[in-house]
């Protein structure tokens, strides 16, 4: 199907592993769901899942939750276009989850642990997601050899 937005799918041009493929679609709902939350909870998730005090900033902080829900949303769609329709991205696709989680965990325990000690969900569930991306990357970037005809 011909369409102004979208270029033709890159399927058949795929030669990584389509488990990293689906990896990223699991990855890319993952994504949009908590994009919502921070877009649309009164909290934005900062005191009711993150367990933070916002007291006097607390509309700098929702405000802030918001935003980076907006971009969790957009990045979470596009992931989603590259597991649906355009598989041959998807190692660049894992390697920017690679760098954008490794950076966040490089602030959130190394550079600036929160001052009150307290990590939220996201904190840990970086931790896990490093090593997961890693490998699905790895499969992504190691090609499917069929066997030899005889």
């Amino acid at each position: 199907m011909k369409s102004a937005l979208l270029p033709p799918s890159s399927k058949a041009a795929y030669a990584g592993s389509w488990a990293s493929v689906i990896f990223l679609g699991v990855f890319a709902v993952l994504t949009v769901g908590p994009g919502m939350i921070h877009s649309f909870l009164p909290d934005g998730g900062a005191e009711s899942i993150a367990g933070m005090t916002l007291g006097d900033d607390r509309s700098t902080v929702i405000g802030t939750f918001a935003w980076a829900g907006a971009t969790q949303i957009v990045w979470g769609l596009a992931m989603m276009a590259v597991a649906l329709r355009y598989p041959t991205l998807t190692p660049l696709f894992l390697l920017l989850i690679l760098l954008e989680r490794g950076l966040l965990v490089t602030r959130w325990w190394i550079l600036a642990p929160p001052s009150s000690g307290h990590h939220p969900p996201e904190h840990y569930t970086s931790l896990v997601v490093i090593p997961l991306v890693a490998l699905f990357l790895a499969l992504a970037l190691r090609r499917r050899f069929s066997a030899p005809a005889l």
